[in-house]
């Protein structure tokens, strides 16, 4: 599979470890409440919006590599497919030249034959 994106080595990937610089606090999410102040309905409501998040943004990764797989599996069966088409054509355009001449032939023989 191809990508159209080239890797950008200052993402991290799942299997790095990530350090902070000393001295500095890791980031507080911004959408997260301290969690001694929720009430059970609040973790229900951040449950669906942390899945929306998640689902939604696999989605759009999933809907990418999809695109990608059937776009590059499209690209080999329609060179398959566009390299027998035109040696079908091929074939049966000599055959076809090939019948055109020889009918020719025997007709330019027989008017000179006709002439004699």
């Amino acid at each position: 599979m191809s990508q159209d994106v080239p890797f950008d080595a200052g993402i991290p990937v799942l299997t790095e470890v990530v350090s902070m610089p000393p001295g500095a606090a890791a980031p507080a999410p911004a959408a997260l409440p301290a969690t001694g102040a929720l009430d059970a309905a609040e973790w229900e409501a951040l449950e669906r919006r942390l899945n929306e998040r998640i689902l939604q943004q696999l989605t759009s990764r999933v809907d990418f590599m999809l695109e990608q797989r059937v776009r590059d599996g499209m690209a080999a069966v329609l060179t398959h497919v566009l390299h027998d088409v035109t040696t079908e054509l091929r074939e049966g355009l000599h055959e076809t030249i090939g019948r055109i001449v020889t009918r020719a032939v025997q007709q330019e023989i027989a008017d000179l034959q006709a002439r004699k």
